[in-house]
């Protein structure tokens, strides 16, 4: 009786399946058949988002920066699977070269998919030279990284994939990683039935299916923007009409309800000392009026992404607001000659509007909606979340 349980065990770890780092997987792995929540399964089997946005009709029928607006088009309609399986490699260090970073290194949950960071650290522990933005809402976006070189998901995702200081891969390498899995190619079979090998399309199409379902569309400012007024304090709703006045002008970039406008603005922030001047927008368009100029962030969780501004210029909230209001080019670098957008101006707020104007930026805070982290993933490594130590990183970079 001995032998034979001894040799049962023998043979189940001989031949348990191995990830391709040669670990053992905790446990199995089978994709969610339900969409989340936010979204209905429609009958053709797709995602839809549902929001109370989708009732207005106009981006502006409520005047400047009104609340009751409407949303833009976004990405959705993949089917359930498809953005689980997404979710999986989004979290999986497998993507990168030598299997240390993934996507949610640089875009954690805890720090409003940013990553906490003036710019972000790839690979071998690589400094890049801009900060992560958020993902949230990203699949109402048309313009992605911050000189928004990227108009489709799709093409974002491939941009870390295969860049020497964020995730460092190849195709080949890339692929032949998943394919040579005890787990990815079953699941890229049931998020993609109709194929039979692992493409490169449906590893981007996976992630981009995840991505479009990091929806914050329900925080107090929301409550407040659908009739119910008690959400906001009697400061906050201060802060919000002053965010929406033709003095401080902040909403006609960051126009709601998704606190952008997804356009491109040259606003004349300085680079930190010892930082050569980055131009931005002007490479991506090849044109120099788009010089020093950046994508308009979204402002939703923006309590969770410090520090702020394209290579995180700015340390905290109030800081950046008073950016603002310091008067037309005051920190552009000498030698420059930048065509700034028109709403930068001289507003002259008080301090006590600055604070109100951060506390009300506090009401867009919003992870209802935040997807679980595995606690494994196919390839067996470490999900990166919050045990992924940046300090130690820093320190060791002598920072």
């Amino acid at each position: 009786m001995g032998y034979l349980l001894v040799t049962l065990v023998l043979l189940t770890v001989l031949f348990k399946p191995l990830s391709a780092e040669g670990t053992e997987p905790i446990a199995g792995f089978e994709l969610n058949q339900h969409c989340p929540a936010s979204f209905e399964l429609n009958e053709q089997g797709q995602c839809k988002l549902v929001s109370f946005y989708q009732m207005y009709d106009s981006v502006q029928n409520r005047g400047l920066g009104g609340t009751q607006t409407s949303l833009p088009a976004n990405r959705d309609g993949f089917t359930p699977k498809q953005i689980d399986l997404g979710r999986l490699l989004f979290f999986d260090p497998v993507l990168s070269a030598d299997h240390s970073v993934s996507c949610a290194s640089c875009h954690r949950p805890d720090k409003g998919f940013s990553d906490g960071l003036d710019t972000s650290i790839g690979i071998h522990h690589a400094k890049t030279t801009r900060s992560a933005p958020s993902l949230w809402n990203v699949a109402f976006l048309d313009k992605l990284f911050w000189d928004a070189r990227a108009t489709t998901l799709e093409q974002q995702a491939v941009g870390p994939l295969f860049d020497a200081k964020e995730m460092g891969n190849n195709p080949q390498q890339l692929l032949s990683s998943l394919q040579s899995n005890a787990y990815y190619p079953e699941l890229f079979k049931q998020a993609f039935p109709d194929t039979n090998e692992i493409d490169l399309n449906q590893l981007v199409l996976a992630l981009t299916a995840f991505q479009s379902s990091l929806i914050s569309l329900n925080s107090r400012y929301d409550h407040y923007a659908h009739g119910y007024h008690p959400a906001l304090s009697d400061n906050e709703v201060a802060g919000l009409n002053i965010f929406r006045s033709f003095v401080a002008r902040c909403a006609e970039c960051h126009q709601p309800p998704l606190f952008t406008n997804n356009q491109i603005a040259v606003i004349g922030v300085a680079e930190k000392e010892g930082v050569a001047f980055d131009i931005g927008a002007q490479q991506t368009y090849n044109a120099t009026q788009l010089r020093g100029g950046f994508k308009v962030p979204t402002l939703r969780n923006i309590t969770k992404t410090a520090p702020y501004m394209h290579a995180g210029n700015f340390s905290d909230l109030k800081e950046s607001v008073e950016f603002y209001n310091k008067g037309r080019g005051h920190a552009v670098p000498k030698g420059e000659k930048l065509q700034l957008h028109w709403h930068i101006w001289e507003p002259n707020l008080s301090a006590e509007e600055i604070d109100l104007i951060v506390e009300f930026l506090g009401s867009l805070t919003d992870e209802t909606l935040t997807p679980q982290v595995p606690k494994t993933v196919p390839s067996g490594l470490s999900p990166v979340d919050d045990s992924y130590n940046y300090q130690t990183i820093l320190v060791n970079q002598g920072e």
